[in-house]
């Protein structure tokens, strides 16, 4: 069973991204310096991203096919406390698919996690607490 997200109150702050690396070869490193001393870009992050989107953009309708094959939910999908309990009362175990962020709350206690969620598919970032994390660890895909 899937549910819909829950709505983030205010004082919830999430973050609204997630840092990566990657390593480049010189020459295109250089390139990327280029142009942002030509002003193309206003520095690397910014030609990154427009290229990064651009890709996706590229890709939109693939894209599109693939969340709808696998059932995706797109974006934010928080679980709190309240809602895995609700879960645990009704005898159910959630399928968690999702393409952007998954945030199970920091509150979530290992033993109700492992009761109420049967496997984690996640493209993108999952936030929980490591103690969570590890008593999922044979769920998460």
């Amino acid at each position: 069973m899937q549910t819909a997200p829950t709505p983030v109150t205010p004082r919830t702050k999430l973050p609204d991204a997630e840092k990566i690396t990657i390593n480049l070869g010189y020459v295109d490193l250089g390139h990327i310096d280029l142009m942002v001393a030509e002003g193309f870009y206003s520095n690397r992050t910014d030609f990154i991203r427009t290229a990064i989107r651009n890709q996706l953009t590229t890709h939109g309708d693939a894209l599109k096919q693939v969340v709808a094959r696998k059932m995706l939910v797109l974006g934010l999908q928080q679980f709190g406390v309240g809602e895995l309990e609700a879960i645990r009362r009704a005898g159910e175990k959630l399928e968690i698919r999702v393409l952007g962020l998954a945030s199970i709350s920091a509150d979530v206690t290992p033993e109700l996690a492992l009761e109420t969620i049967g496997s984690i598919t996640v493209l993108g970032a999952l936030h929980a607490s490591p103690a969570v994390k590890a008593a999922l660890a044979d769920r998460i895909h």
